[in-house]
């Protein structure tokens, strides 16, 4: 039986997930070490959700709470958070409500932004961690496998799939209108992970080539090189973030990267190299155009979904901006700094220095566009009928032992008759093939009636009429079938 237990954007602020971003896979571990009952156990954890997926053999009464028990004890043991905390805000879903849950979350369905293309990398890199940390099991395999047919299938059958849209371009989205010529721009990348290559794209995208790449972990040296952008050492960390006018961090990194005392040693480095206003704390007349407020609009619809005031507050403006000096501060005069880090990569004390907006994934989450209700529901009805065909062949699986045990017992029995019509002088083989048919016959009932038991949930009855008419004793462990699960279709 499939269960998943969430929390997300939808029903967590982003402190708790933040707090939840802890190592999946020691997690997914503890989680089937609690009970040998729980098969296996595939952890999701990215900016927006943590998901554990659990596999309960055999399902017994309380089950679900025996997973709930285990998933908050592993988490309990692996973060600072209490059980009370964490029990009342994980959502369950059980059968095919988690398998339809899975398969919404790995085509984009349930992100802030409706299709955004990282989750289904996502989906797929936490079950590549579950086979590393040996906690899958051939049911989690099946779905996750399904999970990623659908999100391909939801991605190239939809608008919600060809529009691609992500965190990092909504968050661009975000500040579009503030920026009158993005080839003026100057940017610093802190990070080069994933959503760093895609922080990067989005930037080219805009029309910016000024980037610069910083990276807390020192691989920025590579990623520079690959992309064709300035290399940011450690040194000039403080100095780069000052000048910048758009910082953009999407790092790993467990702590806070960026801070107001990194800004304000950087903007007086940038002061004393030059003697400008920059030195003495004032602020210079900024380097591009800022608007009062942010308008989102939808590509597909070309319509406004969202409108974000981002200061009310020009920022003030130096009595000298045509020197030089005055040009370097300029650079300090209005920054948007965007964190799309979980953890934090930005402390929040960033938006207490003059003239910089701070946009995180709070923030970005609450200005989300509102769906493309139309393309939603054809991807929600394509999620649905995955998750029907998904449960129907789980069902009959759980029955494989059962009939495989039933036919094995058949033609048992089958081949001793064949054997003594042989014995007796059967030279043409009629009897043999009569033999063979009545086999097929008598099976077919009993076979139609698995798949029968199985959509019902009659497993359990279906296995003790098989040993009160045959004395078959047929286990339904998940691990018996093997390789014989086309076996439960009739005969």
């Amino acid at each position: 039986m499939l269960i998943c237990l969430t929390a997300n954007h939808k029903n967590a602020s982003f402190d708790l997930l933040e707090r939840l971003a802890v190592d999946p896979g020691t997690i997914a571990q503890r989680i089937t070490s609690h009970d040998e009952s729980l098969a296996g156990a595939v952890v999701v954890a990215t900016c927006n959700r943590f998901e554990a997926y659990i596999d309960v053999d055999e399902p017994a009464s309380g089950f679900e709470q025996k997973a709930l028990e285990a998933t908050v004890d592993a988490i309990r043991r692996s973060t600072d958070l209490e059980s009370d905390e964490l029990t009342g805000t994980l959502d369950m879903h059980v059968g095919r409500g988690a398998a339809e849950h899975l398969f919404a979350v790995a085509s984009g369905l349930e992100s802030v932004v409706v299709g955004e293309g990282e989750i289904a990398g996502q989906v797929r890199r936490a079950l590549e961690r579950a086979r590393a940390a040996g906690t899958t099991s051939s049911d989690l395999e099946r779905a996750f496998q399904r999970a990623s047919q659908t999100s391909r299938g939801v991605k190239n059958s939809t608008p919600i799939g060809r529009a691609g849209r992500s965190l990092v371009r909504l968050a661009l989205d975000l500040a579009e209108s503030r920026v009158e010529d993005w080839s003026g721009v100057r940017v610093l990348l802190v990070g080069t992970g994933a959503y760093a290559g895609a922080s990067l794209a989005a930037i080219a995208d805009r029309g910016a080539t000024d980037v610069g790449v910083y990276s807390p972990s020192g691989r920025g040296e590579r990623f520079a090189a690959r992309h064709g952008i300035r290399l940011v050492e450690a040194a000039d960390f403080a100095r780069e973030a000052a000048l910048a006018d758009l910082v953009v961090t999407c790092t790993t990194a467990s702590g806070s990267v960026l801070d107001a005392t990194i800004l304000e040693q950087g903007r007086r480095e940038i002061g004393a190299e030059h003697g400008g206003a920059a030195a003495h704390g004032d602020i210079a007349a900024p380097l591009h155009p800022v608007t009062a407020s942010v308008t989102v609009v939808d590509p597909s619809t070309d319509s406004t979904v969202a409108e974000v005031v981002l200061d009310d507050d020009p920022a003030p403006v130096a009595a000298e901006t045509h020197t030089e000096d005055a040009a370097c501060s300029a650079h300090t005069a209005r920054q948007l700094v965007i964190d799309l880090g979980l953890p934090r990569n930005v402390d929040p004390s960033v938006a207490s220095v003059h003239g910089v907006e701070l946009l995180d994934l709070e923030t970005i989450r609450i200005h989300a566009p509102l769906e493309e209700l139309q393309a939603t529901d054809v991807a929600r009805r394509m999620v649905s009928r995955a998750a029907e065909k998904y449960t129907t062949v789980s069902d009959e699986i759980t029955l494989t032992p059962a009939v495989v045990a039933l036919r094995k017992h058949v033609f048992g029995i089958l081949d001793a008759e064949i054997d003594r019509a042989r014995s007796r002088g059967d030279e043409d083989g009629r009897t043999e093939q009569a033999l063979r048919h009545l086999a097929g016959v008598l099976l077919h009932t009993p076979m139609v009636r698995a798949r029968d038991a199985a959509h019902a949930g009659d497993h359990e009855r279906y296995v003790d009429a098989l040993d009160a008419l045959f004395g078959i004793d047929a286990s339904l462990s998940s691990d018996a079938h093997g390789d014989d699960e086309q076996d439960v279709r009739p005969a």
